[in-house]
């Protein structure tokens, strides 16, 4: 009993003993406009820690590093925390992906993080905000055309961005475009974006029409129709003054959203709906006009049926002409000129067909009917064509003239006169000798190379398994690519203060680690420079190292400008060589 607790209390010691580190986000479903913390927290501490990539998000601040360590009951804990507040970029399920850091020789990675993005909400308004502050001159507004249109009847929606006198827009995205599901949907091209004097809710405002959109509904009931939401960058007034008198502004980022719509559409009546009613709905007109109606054996015209107007031109099929089986009538050519204004379609379609006649005489094309909905009087209306008399005046005589004209036509089967001929072809076939493998040079050459190969690979393997045992040789050399790895990341980021300086104190870190063999829970001021002073460095270079480390402490909380950036990275290069050459 006494050995079993002894193992259980080892046991649970090792236990608290282990290296945790995860990944916590502060809500697992938000709105596009809401913002995310994410941290990543460990319980030892540790070096090169490297964050995901943030798919589907905007990191709007970090990291932000916070570290506590405590003592009870003679137990130390230790907590070490990586914190980053994000912005989605798009709706669905998003996932925050593995992150990584390096503590006591191992890489630990976090295990993925699902989070679920809806559409954008209204958030409470909070006066010592500076963001709802721009909230409340920012308003995003879809107007409507109507509201209980009937199916295929084109409605308009046009987004409005409403902004105060007192701000300025220098730039603005789509985080989440609109969805027109059951609608058939037409974009109006915006060439210049304009802006106008406007009235919001009773007030004046600058008014800037975003985008333009025709609709059709396709199904009856309720539809929504899903927000437009916006990133927009602002400048806002704030109370300071230049010396000049001149009121000083800030930058900040809003996010607005029009919000969904709901469309009631309205079935097509039932009552007095023609049979060949094939969907359209609008005011038209209706043609067939043949290119001519006399001609002779051989010969073909073209029958043109044509529908012009004002409606959903390009969501119904034309009604086909029924010929007589001796015309021979091909495939329709189908043309569309059709332009999308906010009122919707207009213009004109129609199908072609040519006609070529197998017999003299006279064939008549049977009138055609064209039914559509007219929204505006509540009625379907059905225009006729006159009947089409064709007039054939030479040809082959049919043995009976008088064919039904419902009869659908078949294309005349015509036989060929002559037929493909085989043709023989003389082939000379000649052996040639081949030349025989087993005995050859190739032979040998190939039974004896795997026996030359036993001692090459003997020694490589000798070689690996030296490098493995060698492991203070192992963390030097990875310790030492890290660094010269992270000094190339941080040359990337000169113009992204936060990553470059990141970048650049794991480059240092990871050159102490590797030059002077020491752990960064070593890393202190006092020893770095006792160390580096033993290996005979310069003060001059050890002055310039320890300046450097303090800049990248430092620039988590102060700003630096592009040149200061640019002066650190080339003091680092200069620093790092000369200590090489030195120690």
């Amino acid at each position: 009993m006494k050995r079993f607790i002894i193992i259980l209390l080892f046991a649970c010691q090792g236990m608290l003993g282990q290296v945790q580190f995860e990944a916590k986000v502060s809500k697992q479903t938000l709105a596009l406009n809401e913002r995310l913390r994410v941290d990543f927290a460990m319980n030892a501490d540790g070096d090169n820690f490297t964050p995901p990539s943030f798919e589907g998000f905007k990191v709007i601040a970090g990291p932000s590093q916070q570290v506590s360590q405590s003592w009870i009951n003679g137990r130390s804990t230790f907590q070490k925390i990586y914190s980053y507040y994000l912005l989605p970029t798009q709706r669905g399920s998003l996932t925050i992906k593995q992150a990584s850091i390096e503590i006591d020789g191992q890489v630990y990675k976090t295990a993925p993080v699902k989070v679920n993005v809806t559409a954008a909400v209204e958030q409470p308004r909070d006066p010592n905000d500076t963001s709802i502050r721009a909230g409340d001159a920012l308003h995003l507004v879809a107007d409507v055309s109507k509201t209980n249109p009937y199916i295929n009847e084109p409605i308009t929606v046009v987004y409005k961005l409403y902004f105060s006198y007192n701000i300025g827009i220098t730039n603005w995205r789509e985080l989440d475009k609109p969805k027109y599901v059951d609608f058939w949907s037409q974009n109006i091209d915006i060439k210049q974006l304009q802006v106008e004097d406007g009235m919001y809710q009773g007030e004046k405002y600058r008014m800037v029409v975003l985008k333009k959109t025709v609709l059709y509904p396709q199904k009856s009931g309720s539809l929504e129709i899903e927000p437009l939401s916006l990133d927009i960058d602002v400048e806002l007034p704030s109370n300071k003054r230049t010396i000049f008198g001149q009121m000083v502004t800030v930058q900040d980022h809003k996010r607005v959203s029009a919000g969904a719509r709901k469309i009631n559409v309205k079935p097509l009546p039932e009552n007095g709906k023609p049979v060949d009613f094939s969907g359209a709905v609008g005011k038209f007109d209706f043609k067939v006009t043949p290119s001519k109606t006399t001609l002779k054996n051989g010969e073909s015209l073209e029958l043109r049926v044509a529908v012009s107007g004002r409606g959903n031109l390009k969501l119904f099929t034309l009604p086909k002409p029924v010929v007589p089986p001796a015309l021979e009538m091909y495939d329709a050519v189908h043309k569309e000129n059709v332009s999308t204004p906010l009122t919707g379609m207009t213009g004109s379609i129609s199908d072609s067909y040519t006609i070529i006649p197998q017999f003299q005489g006279k064939y008549p094309i049977k009138p055609m009917t064209f039914s559509y909905f007219d929204p505006s009087s509540g009625r379907y209306q059905t225009i006729t064509s006159d009947e089409i008399m064709l007039n054939v005046l030479d040809g082959p005589a049919q043995a009976n003239n008088a064919v039904s004209a419902g009869t659908p036509s078949s294309k005349v089967q015509v036989s060929a006169s002559d037929q493909f001929k085989f043709i023989e072809l003389d082939t000379n076939l000649a052996s040639i000798e081949k030349e025989r493998f087993f005995g050859s040079t190739l032979f040998y050459s190939l039974l004896v190379l795997p026996f030359a190969c036993i001692p090459i690979l003997i020694l490589l393997r000798r070689r690996k398994e030296a490098l493995e045992n060698d492991v203070e040789g192992n963390k030097t050399r990875t310790s030492n690519r890290l660094a010269r790895k992270y000094l190339a990341d941080a040359k990337k980021e000169v113009g992204n203060k936060d990553q470059f300086y990141v970048a650049l104190e794991k480059a240092l870190h990871n050159f102490l680690k590797a030059k002077l063999k020491i752990e960064t829970s070593e890393m202190s001021k006092d020893k770095i420079r006792e160390i580096l002073s033993a290996r005979n460095a310069s003060p001059d270079a050890i002055s310039s190292f320890i300046s450097l480390m303090e800049s990248c402490d430092l620039a988590r909380y102060a700003p630096s400008s592009d040149a200061t950036i640019q002066l650190d990275y080339e003091k680092a290069v200069r620093t790092i060589s000369e200590l090489e050459k030195q120690i």
